[in-house]
């Protein structure tokens, strides 16, 4: 792989971000590093990124999915992949219409990102599964839409949820993926 290859890095966890970088450095990817959306409009004025890895949520609850389609506009021919704690099928549908070619959840390794930036067509070969979806699953689910419609804001979904603030904040941390 040559350094052509200028990779963009959106994730506000610094220590993350940082061995994500070095791992790939040592793939020879040139790496650039972005915590937020303003970052990622700094960095977009200097480069042109050919692949990118986008943390879904962002310091302060933001979306990192307004970076997905911010990096896409830039250029329609980037990789994208976003990486996320808080996996849900919304956001999944979301992330590929806005751009991004892949979505994977955490923890995700250096080998996982590099296939998936390689993995850009569907496979109709996909093993399909029996299996119906648990309550427990779409009550999951359910709860990501509603995040990923209010911006991340807890207290907005909990109230379109109808739940109590602390018990969404709660079963957030029940099902933490990390």
């Amino acid at each position: 792989m040559s350094t052509e290859h200028l990779l963009l890095i959106v994730e506000d966890d610094a220590a993350f971000a940082r061995t994500l970088g070095r791992s790939f450095e040592r793939r020879q990817y040139k790496v650039l590093h972005a915590t937020h959306r303003d970052d990622v409009e700094a960095v977009l004025q200097q480069h042109t990124p050919t692949h990118a890895v986008v943390d879904l949520k962002l310091e302060g609850n933001t979306s990192g999915l307004s970076c997905v389609q911010l990096l896409h506009q830039h250029n329609p021919d980037m990789l994208i992949v976003v990486l996320t704690g808080f996996a849900s099928i919304n956001t999944a549908v979301e992330a590929i219409k806005l751009g991004a070619c892949q979505y994977l959840a955490k923890p995700s390794n250096t080998d996982d990102i590099e296939a998936a930036f390689g993995h850009i067509a569907g496979a109709s070969d996909v093993e399909l599964t029996n299996r119906s979806t648990s309550i427990k699953t779409l009550e999951w689910e359910r709860i990501h839409e509603v995040l990923a419609e209010t911006d991340f804001n807890i207290s907005e979904a909990a109230r379109r949820l109808g739940m109590h603030r602390r018990t969404l904040a709660r079963k957030l941390e029940k099902q933490r993926v990390k």
